[in-house]
Parts: structure tokens; C-alpha cells; sequence
């Protein structure tokens, strides 16, 4: 079936959207969009991950107010620069790992067992650190420390496995940690700043021979309904983290799993493709 391109960069803007900051993992749900879509060249990898500005900008744009008082008291708050510097923590692994070992993942786990794989025992720890008894002891993204903020770091380097989700590590490794779940899911929109920030910079540069000016309007169009999506998603989860857990998304990621496993075996879906 043939897909007008604009039709194209909305389908796929809101299912970065929509997945990005849940933990079912955006990449996983953007291979399956992109291969039915038939947007899945060297150029629709490239789109994929500008659009993931759209996303940030939404995080931005909830926080606003958080982030402009932190900006303007970093000279002499020292809330203000603990948080930035345990952004900076969190992010050295991941950054770190993929530098390492981002090839190597790319060359051999972007394939549909070790995908569906991923889904599938995401699923389970999900499950269990639901099950498990939850102590809290950080009710608020204020209260994490250097260490915690490491560890954090250390939970969402695991999203470099294919299939994880790069929220769902964060999140879930926040309450195996001691996190409450507000704080936890908070710190993980915050934590996609400069995550998603410096990994598409870095993929804009090194792709930049790709960059077209006739595709601008597909760019706008993803961009906007990643923008929009991904604020709905964000203002829906805060709420509904108030008042229910996480185990439904690890029924929907069995479910994801078996549909990686089914439409790889049917040859509908190329997910060798990172």
C-alpha cells in the first residue's frame, strides 16, 4: 500500500510520540511503523531521529517553568545545580556505551529474536519490580543524590539493547532503587533532554549528507506530531502514575514481542534494521 510522504511523517511523528516516554520502547514500535509505511531507507532512519526533537521540545515546553528557574538559579542555587549535575551523571553511561559498543549492538541485535526477546524479558522485570515490595525512599526528583543519579545513568544505558526502551530502563531501575514512582518517571522525561538532544545532533552531523531542503515540510509535519503527541503522552502518564502501576505495559510488551516474532517469521517486517 503507497502512503502519501506527509501522511508518512504524521503516522510516524505520533508514534514517536506516543512511545517514546512510556516503557514499550519507541524504536521497536518506529522499525514496525516504518517498514509497513515503506519508510524505512537511510533517509527514514535519519527522520526517526530528528523527530525525536519534537518529544524533547514537549518535556520542555510541561517543564518550562522548572527549567527556567533552574537556568536562572544555577549561579547560586544549589537544588538547581545538583540537578543539572545529576542529569550530566545520568547520561555519562549511555553516552559512554554507545561510543563503546554502538556498532556491535547495531550489527548484531538489531535482529527480530534478540528484539522480541528484549520485549519479552522487559516484560517480566516490569512484572516483578511490581510484584516486589516497593520502599521508598526519594519522593521527589530533588531528592536524588550523585549515586542515585549514577545508577539511573547505569538502568538507561540498558535501552542500547534493542527492544528494551530507554524509559521503561529508567523508570523501572527508579524503583528497584528506591524511587517513587512520580519521581522515577519525572526523571526519566528529564534525563531525555540530553539524551535524545546529543543523539540527534550527533546523528544530524553525521548524516548531514542526507539533509535535503525538499524535505523540510516532511520534517515540519513529524516534528509537530511528535511535539503534540508526546505532551499529550507526558500530562496522561503523570496522572496516570498517581494512582496505578506499570504491569499493563508488560502485558502489551508480551504482546509487542509476539508481534515482532510473527511478523518477522511472515517476512512483513524487516527488523534488522537499526
Amino acid at each position: 500500500m503507497d502512503f502519501h510522504p506527509l501522511l508518512q511523517a504524521l503516522i510516524l511523528g505520533i508514534v514517536e510520540g506516543l512511545t517514546e516516554f512510556l516503557p514499550v520502547s519507541s524504536t521497536g514500535h518506529l522499525i514496525l511503523a516504518g517498514d509497513l509505511l515503506g519508510f524505512n531507507d537511510e533517509r527514514g532512519k535519519l527522520f526517526e531521529i530528528v523527530i525525536q526533537s519534537g518529544a524533547i521540545l514537549a518535556v520542555v515546553w510541561e517543564y518550562r517553568a522548572r527549567f527556567s528557574r533552574m537556568l536562572a538559579g544555577l549561579p547560586g542555587d544549589p537544588i538547581a545545580r545538583r540537578f543539572v549535575s545529576n542529569l550530566a551523571i545520568a547520561f555519562v553511561p549511555l553516552a559512554a556505551l554507545g561510543l563503546l559498543f554502538g556498532k556491535t549492538i547495531k550489527a548484531h541485535l538489531f535482529a527480530p529474536l534478540p528484539v522480541a526477546i528484549a520485549f519479552i524479558v522487559g516484560a517480566f522485570v516490569i512484572l516483578w519490580a511490581e510484584r516486589r515490595t516497593h520502599t521508598i525512599t526519594i519522593n521527589t526528583v530533588d531528592e536524588i543524590g550523585p549515586r542515585d543519579a549514577l545508577k539511573l545513568g547505569f538502568a538507561q544505558a540498558l535501552a542500547l539493547i534493542p527492544g528494551t526502551s530507554r524509559s521503561g530502563a529508567t523508570i523501572i531501575g527508579g524503583l528497584f532503587f528506591g524511587l517513587s514512582r512520580q519521581a522515577a518517571t519525572e526523571f526519566s522525561f528529564f534525563l531525555a533532554v540530553p539524551t535524545l538532544g546529543a543523539a540527534t545532533v550527533y546523528q544530524l552531523y553525521k548524516e548531514r549528507h542526507l539533509l535535503v531542503f525538499d524535505d523540510l515540510g516532511l520534517w515540519a509535519v513529524g516534528f509537530v506530531a511528535s511535539f503534540v503527541s508526546a505532551f499529550l503522552c507526558v500530562r496522561w502518564l503523570l496522572r496516570y502514575v498517581g494512582s496505578h502501576d506499570f504491569t499493563p505495559f508488560a502485558w502489551y510488551r508480551i504482546l509487542f514481542g509476539i508481534v515482532v516474532i510473527a511478523t518477522w517469521q511472515l517476512g512483513v517486517v524487516d527488523w534488522t534494521s537499526p
